[in-house]
């Protein structure tokens, strides 16, 4: 079963995020094999942290709450909230399988909020700048709460375009790049 886990930062809390850096990629790392993307959100200075985001594929939904809430920087209090959700892995690669590379253009996180029936559950079909895209389903994987999409734009407004407006409550784009530890 594959999971979106979107950590996002309380405001003030860079110095700890900073001081906590080694633990969490020392977390992640136990998870390599089960990643499918990660990655922190940045503000729009493409510098400062605001988030952390991670696709993983965990046995169940017990497994991926416990991913979610041992990480080190939301035991610490980093994080303001936590986002937590069944993902389906339309693509059916990880981010390092992207063609684009790790690098070179502006990568987002685009997450629409459902609101009624499905949308955008098909992978669009001009799809090449798509990293990872996926609906956003309840645990038990039957009733559909959104989509969140990491791909690569020009711009927000074009990054928020890859979703069907009207059939959504909220769309958030966020700055996002790819994560790991520095090779």
């Amino acid at each position: 079963m594959e999971f979106l886990c979107y950590h996002r930062d309380r405001p003030g809390s860079l110095p700890l995020r900073d001081e906590l850096l080694e633990d969490h990629w020392s977390y992640m790392d136990r998870y390599a094999k089960e990643m499918i993307a990660r990655g922190p959100t940045l503000a729009d200075d493409g510098d400062t942290p605001t988030g952390s985001v991670h696709i993983v594929d965990l046995p169940d939904p017990a497994t991926a709450r416990a991913f979610a809430f041992d990480e080190p920087n939301y035991r610490a209090g980093v994080y303001r909230d936590v986002l937590l959700r069944r993902w389906r892995n339309t693509l059916g690669r990880t981010m390092w399988d992207f063609p684009g590379g790790r690098t070179g253009g502006n990568r987002y996180l685009v997450l629409g909020l459902g609101a009624g029936q499905a949308a955008d559950l098909a992978v669009p079909p001009d799809g090449d700048e798509l990293i990872a895209y996926g609906p956003l389903l309840s645990d038990d994987g039957a009733t559909w709460l959104g989509t969140a999409v990491l791909l690569r734009a020009p711009d927000p407004e074009t990054a928020r375009h890859i979703l069907t407006a009207d059939r959504y409550a909220d769309i958030e784009v966020h700055n996002w790049q790819f994560g790991g530890r520095p090779s």
